[in-house]
């Protein structure tokens, strides 16, 4: 029978692991939400009823974007292996990984983004349009500014998601905690580094979500006290 491996060693791997799936979720988040929040200003801008309405480059931009979402991230990973390899240089580890998961977050952060802002009063855009401010006036000032709270705890979603994914990519040898919990706890039958693994990305997702939530209403409560 074999012996359960001791708890000492299972907190260090864990503790390594954990940095792994930080820098994975850390570095995607980043690079989604660089890309994606432009691509959320697009659809809005071009959406009907938006500052700059083109109804075919909106439904061609949508298309592009519901494909993404809807692309399984375990077939995402497996599609973009030579773009990894070539960006990279591997397909392995938390740097191969973080190329998938960004790339798959991209079109979800456009799509919330895109939402989030749909939602600013039409009022307060009219009122900057009437002031003859430019488009990225309007935008940066308006739109963004109105809309930030809830573009915070957009990104919270995005990293939550993002966390789910960097644990499938441990399945293909992404590294990770989710690399962590197949080879030890699943293939070796180790019910402790499996209750680790869990435990760490529980704790994890709910400090993202903690720290969004907190972030979010300080940033509404030092806007309204401006206005």
């Amino acid at each position: 029978m074999r012996s359960a491996t001791p708890w000492s060693t299972v907190l260090d791997d864990t503790l390594v692991a954990t940095g792994g799936t930080l820098y994975m979720v850390g570095v995607s988040t980043l690079i989604a939400v660089l890309l994606g929040t432009p691509l959320g200003v697009w659809l809005q801008l071009t959406a009907p009823g938006g500052l700059r309405p083109s109804p075919v480059v909106h439904k061609l931009v949508g298309f592009v974007v519901d494909l993404g979402r809807s692309m399984p991230f375990l077939v995402l990973l497996v599609l973009l292996t030579s773009v990894t390899r070539l960006l990279v240089g591997t397909t392995a580890g938390p740097s191969a990984a973080v190329v998938p998961l960004a790339i798959g977050a991209i079109p979800f952060v456009g799509r919330l983004v895109q939402n989030v802002l749909s939602e600013v009063h039409v009022a307060a855009v009219e009122a900057a349009v009437t002031t003859g401010a430019s488009i990225l006036r309007i935008v940066r000032s308006v739109l963004l500014r109105e809309s930030f709270p809830a573009l915070v705890n957009a990104i919270g979603v995005t990293a939550i998601a993002l966390l789910g994914y960097s644990a499938m990519a441990g399945v293909v040898g992404g590294g990770g905690l989710g690399d962590l919990a197949v080879r030890q706890g699943y293939q070796r039958f180790d019910d402790r580094y499996m209750l680790a693994t869990v435990a760490v990305l529980a704790v994890i997702a709910t400090l993202i979500q903690f720290t969004a939530n907190r972030v979010a209403r300080a940033v509404d409560r030092r806007r309204h006290a401006t206005v």
